[in-house]
C-alpha cells in the first residue's frame, strides 16, 4: 500500500484530501508545519508527498529543498494562482502543481500517475544498477550473489535486501523505519524486533568473508545503520 505525506496547516482540507486517498486505499501521514515535516521524513519514507506552500515553520519551499535529494515525488497544492509561482516550484524540483480550490478526481488522478511515474523510474534503475560496488564488496542483484576480495559470502534473502539498501546508499546513515518499509517488498517477514538479528548475522558473514576484524556496517544508535565505505577495524 503506498504511502502519501499530506503537509498542510489548514486542518479543514488537510481532512478532505485524507478522507479522498484513504478511500482510494492509500495510508496517509499528516504534518501541520513545514517543520513538522522535515522531522517526520528522518523517519518515514512516504511515496509521495502532497505539499501547501505558506506553512507554519519552514516554509514548502523549503520543504521542497529538503526532499529533493530523496527522490520523493511532490505535488504542491497551493492557493498561489500565479504563473511565476508554479514555474518556479517545478523548475525547483516539484512533479506538478494543483491549485486551491481543486477538484478530488483530479487529485486523484494526479497522484495515481505520479505514482506509477516513480515506480518505472525506480524499476528502470534498478535493472540498469544490477551490479553494486562498494570498497571490495561486490554485488549482483541478478543472480543474487555477494563477493568480498573473491570470496563468496552466502547470505538469506533478508540479508540480501539490507545489503542491497545499504550498498545503494553507502556511507549514508538509513533509519530502522525506512529500513524496513524499503525491504518489506523483498523480505516481508522481517520486523522491528528481528532486524536487529539479521543485521548482526550479515555483519559477522562479512567479516569472516573478508578475513578482517572490521566492520563494514556501522550501527548508529538511536538512529540506524549505514555501510562504510572504509570498514571500521
Amino acid at each position: 500500500m503506498d504511502t502519501i505525506l499530506i503537509v498542510d496547516d489548514d486542518v479543514a482540507i488537510g481532512n478532505l484530501e485524507q478522507l479522498v486517498l484513504e478511500r482510494a486505499g492509500y495510508n496517509v501521514l499528516r504534518a501541520y508545519s513545514g517543520t513538522e515535516a522535515v522531522l517526520l521524513l528522518k523517519g518515514k519514507h512516504p511515496n509521495l508527498i502532497l505539499l501547501d506552500l505558506m506553512l507554519p515553520g519552514l516554509s514548502g519551499e523549503e520543504v521542497l529543498d529538503a526532499v529533493n535529494a530523496r527522490g520523493i515525488p511532490v505535488i504542491v497544492v497551493s492557493a498561489k494562482a500565479a504563473v511565476d509561482d508554479k514555474v518556479n516550484l517545478l523548475m525547483g524540483g516539484a512533479v506538478d502543481y494543483m491549485t486551491k480550490p481543486f477538484d478530488t478526481k483530479e487529485l486523484l488522478a494526479r497522484v495515481a500517475v505520479h505514482l506509477r511515474r516513480n515506480e518505472a523510474t525506480q524499476a528502470t534503475k534498478e535493472t540498469r544498477a544490477s551490479v553494486y560496488e562498494c570498497g571490495d564488496i561486490v554485488m549482483d542483484v541478478t543472480s543474487r550473489t555477494v563477493v568480498i576480495s573473491g570470496r563468496r559470502v552466502p547470505l538469506t534473502r533478508t540479508e540480501f535486501a539490507i545489503l542491497k539498501l545499504l550498498m545503494q546508499n553507502p556511507g549514508q546513515v538509513i533509519a530502522k523505519s525506512i529500513m524496513l518499509d524499503r525491504i518489506s517488498g523483498d523480505t516481508p517477514d522481517c520486523t522491528e524486533s528481528s532486524l536487529k538479528t539479521h543485521i548482526s548475522h550479515l555483519r559477522s558473514k562479512l567479516r569472516e568473508a573478508s578475513g578482517m576484524n572490521c566492520d563494514y556496517v556501522e550501527a548508529v544508535w538511536g538512529i540506524g545503520f549505514k555501510l562504510n565505505v572504509e570498514p571500521k577495524a
